[in-house]
């Protein structure tokens, strides 16, 4: 599975943000360097929280960190000139950047650096009418994005589908809208990825670590093959691969049991 590693963002005024704040680069590495350690296959970075800085502190962030780990970046800003900042100084592995929408501003400000630095990007199922309701309209945005990108040349496998996972405390029924959505989407277009937020699922409940496990395991269940996640949370990382053996995508249980011997499963 594609694990984004989640907790390099500045919104994490506590110690993110404050690190960020006194250039303290020593944090900031050893914490790309656990979450890679962990399992993450990217490391998202975000710097949104500084407002007019924020290229120059993704520019700064790309820097420091890809001197401690080789993991690919996944770059999350909504602002195109930090983007670009950074993409022009990374070295490591391709990148992708987090996200794009089917809004037209957006979508003509960011599709020209993905095509340009060859990245992938993350999509989210939304456009200028807003936030989607039904399956249907979620898979009809999907469907809008992933024709529009491909036919900018982008490969399908370098396009990670969002499914717009909102909040089941504020909808009884959005836990089964996203776990259905992302079965129609797995089903209408399986060349692309997908590669949503997990802990959006739980926001406004209590407990949240619980409800956020119990939804990554049916999210896989239902074809998810990409998380916006914690990796340093030990139980979501073992339902993974406990899941992934469960559903046929891990042979014989071999990363399973390569895990068990890790250590990685004793929770």
């Amino acid at each position: 599975m594609i694990i984004i590693g989640e907790k390099l963002n500045s919104i994490l005024k506590k110690d993110v943000f404050a690190a960020i704040s006194k250039n303290n680069g020593a944090f900031l590495q050893d914490l790309a360097k656990n979450q890679y350690e962990a399992g993450a296959t990217f490391i998202d970075i975000n710097a949104e929280a500084f407002l007019e800085n924020e290229p120059e502190k993704l520019e700064w962030l790309v820097n420091i960190l890809q001197e401690a780990v080789d993991a690919p970046f996944s770059i999350d800003s909504s602002n195109p000139a930090a983007i670009e900042r950074a993409l022009k100084v990374n070295r490591n592995k391709k990148p992708i950047i987090n996200s794009i929408t089917g809004e037209k501003r957006r979508l003509n400000q960011i599709l020209p650096l993905v095509t340009g630095y060859d990245t992938g990007v993350i999509v989210l199922c939304m456009d200028d009418s807003g936030m989607p309701e039904t399956i249907d309209e979620r898979i009809s945005l999907a469907e809008k994005l992933v024709r529009k990108l491909t036919k900018s040349g982008i490969k399908p496998q370098d396009i990670y589908i969002d499914p717009m996972v909102r909040p089941i405390g504020s909808n009884s029924n959005n836990g089964s809208i996203a776990i259905e959505s992302i079965r129609r989407i797995r089903q209408e277009f399986p060349e692309t990825h997908m590669a949503c937020g997990i802990s959006n699922i739980s926001f406004g409940i209590p407990a949240r670590r619980v409800m956020n496990q119990a939804f990554l395991v049916a999210a896989v269940a239902a074809g998810l093959d990409g998380a916006i996640l914690d990796p340093l949370d030990k139980k979501l990382m073992a339902l993974i691969y406990a899941a992934e053996a469960l559903i046929g995508k891990d042979a014989f249980c071999m990363e399973y049991h390569m895990k068990y011997r890790e250590g990685l499963l004793d929770i």
